[in-house]
């Protein structure tokens, strides 16, 4: 049962939500005003505005925390969900989810064991993926033109890299600067690298041969930007070969495993990026000094070679003796042979001359022939011209004109026989007999009454011209006409005598 009764319950104060809310807000914030936890953190997420969400839990329990946008830039940690991490902040209370909550102002990893463990998880993660492997390592170039500097340019480090450049051989430097340590470290020096790889050869600035990304010692929360996995993830796909010189000999960051090329220090990469001048010219005077023995020596050989070579030939006089002998012996048997082959031609030209006719003899038997070929042909020619004339004499005999009308007048007769017999089969021998040949309108001949009506224009073809005729109506079928009576005396021409023209009414009546 409650320990306040009805009658006392009218002296408690009264609070409205608000007031009660601001009452707890100020216990809290006065009792806890800044404080140390430990947790993990769970829900990470970071607002459009800039400020971070998250909640600290242990075995137990679990905290909101906040940590507002100009705040958030500072932490030396990019949070992470899992992480175990010691926040630093105030307590306070949030009205409007009746929660409370931290204030986060600092961040830091929970011990040097958590960092360690979450950078070899990360190293794991990133060596599954091949960012590590030896096969994507670039080889370094023995002595580059342009060196590309990725550091702070007020730090100690770009001083020893130009220093140290400068002792063993100068080069053209390019700085980068960068911060190298806070939560923007690892994004600039990966924009850094990034930047130096889309430099196009042959601009206005030179694209650097090699880089260099180079810090100081410290501890491993200092050295922790070098092991985000933005900043090894450029370094691995920077096309021009890097060397790696973050913090001392002992240090180890994940750059050092991406990176084509790991330094002790920023020295040590100085020295890995160029060689000793000096060196090169002491390599070059020694060997430009045993190219010139060794030319020495070899032409010396090549002299005592030659010399024996020469004691080991025979004279020369002894040599050639032999093949100057045979030399004449030829010679001479030439001139004689070439005699001989005159001599030959000489004598096959009298024999052609022996056998050829005079001009005069050749002229005259040209002659004789050709007279003979004139006599026979002019024979032959008028033998061919009696045989041709007797034969055109044959063929006039029976080329006789009277063989020839015989048939044209046979001919003649047939064709006037065919022109009689068309001319009397032709409609106008009908109508010279006293019929007439009816078209209508569009010219056509009309064979049937049933083919017109009432007032339709007919045209009447006679034996001498056509006459123009409308139809008035239709009448009684059209009667025979009647036989033509035959007289008693007989005709001489035994034509028939001309039909008279029945009475059809108005009619026409049947052309046949």
């Amino acid at each position: 049962m409650s320990d306040i009764s009805p009658g006392t319950a009218g002296n408690l104060p009264e609070f409205t939500v608000s007031e009660l809310s601001q009452a707890l807000k100020r216990t809290v914030e006065d009792t806890y005003p800044y404080v140390r936890v430990r947790g993990e953190i769970s829900g990470f997420k970071r607002a459009a505005s800039g400020h971070l969400y998250l909640a600290l839990k242990d075995e137990s329990a679990v905290l909101d925390g906040v940590c507002w946008r100009g705040v958030a830039g500072r932490l030396g940690i990019k949070p992470e969900d899992g992480m175990e991490v010691v926040c630093t902040g105030k307590l306070t209370t949030y009205p409007g989810r009746s929660k409370y909550q931290i204030v986060i102002e600092a961040m830091e990893l929970a011990g040097e064991g958590a960092l360690l463990k979450l950078l070899e998880d990360r190293r794991k993660k990133l060596a599954a993926e091949g960012l590590f492997d030896e096969a994507r390592k670039k080889p370094l170039p023995f002595l580059p033109d342009v060196i590309g500097v990725v550091t702070s340019p007020t730090g100690a480090v770009i001083r020893d890299i130009l220093h140290r450049l400068q002792d063993r051989f100068p080069r053209h430097v390019l700085l980068w600067p960068v911060l190298v340590q806070g939560e923007t470290a690892a994004a600039q020096v990966a924009a850094a690298i990034e930047g130096f790889n889309r430099i196009a050869p042959g601009g206005p600035v030179p694209r650097p041969d090699v880089l260099i990304v180079a810090r100081g010692g410290g501890s491993l929360e200092d050295l922790w930007a070098f092991n985000e996995e933005i900043f090894v993830r450029a370094a691995a796909n920077s096309e021009i070969p890097l060397i790696s010189a973050v913090g001392h000999e002992t240090d180890t960051t994940l750059i050092d495993f991406a990176s084509d090329r790991r330094a002790p220090t920023p020295t040590a990469a100085a020295e890995m990026a160029v060689p000793v001048r000096a060196d090169l010219q002491a390599m070059v005077l020694d060997n430009a000094r045993r190219l010139v023995t060794g030319m020495q020596r070899l032409m010396d050989d090549r002299r005592v070679r030659l010399e024996g070579f020469a004691r080991g030939l025979p004279d020369l006089d002894s040599l050639l003796g032999t093949w100057n002998q045979r030399l004449d012996t030829a010679a001479e048997r030439l001139v004689n042979a070439a005699r001989a082959v005159l001599r030959d031609r000489e004598q096959r030209v009298a024999h052609w001359a022996a056998q050829i006719k005079a001009p005069r003899q050749v002229l005259a038997d040209r002659q004789r022939q050709l007279a003979r070929e004139a006599s026979a042909l002019s024979g032959a020619g008028e033998r061919y011209m009696r045989a041709k004339r007797e034969r055109f004499d044959g063929i006039g005999e029976r080329l006789n004109p009277g063989l020839i009308a015989r048939p044209m007048r046979e001919a003649q007769q047939r064709l006037s026989a065919l022109g009689d017999l068309l001319e009397s089969l032709s409609f106008r021998r009908v109508l010279e007999r006293g019929y007439a040949v009816v078209r209508d309108a569009a010219g056509q001949p009309v064979t049937a009454a049933a083919g017109l009506a009432a007032g339709d224009a007919v045209s009447i073809e006679f034996t001498d011209g056509a006459v123009g005729a409308q139809v008035n109506g239709a009448s009684g079928p059209a009667r025979p006409a009647p036989r033509a009576r035959q007289t008693s005396k007989p005709q001489a021409d035994k034509k028939a005598d001309k039909p008279e023209t029945p009475n059809t009414g108005g009619r026409q009546g049947r052309l046949l």
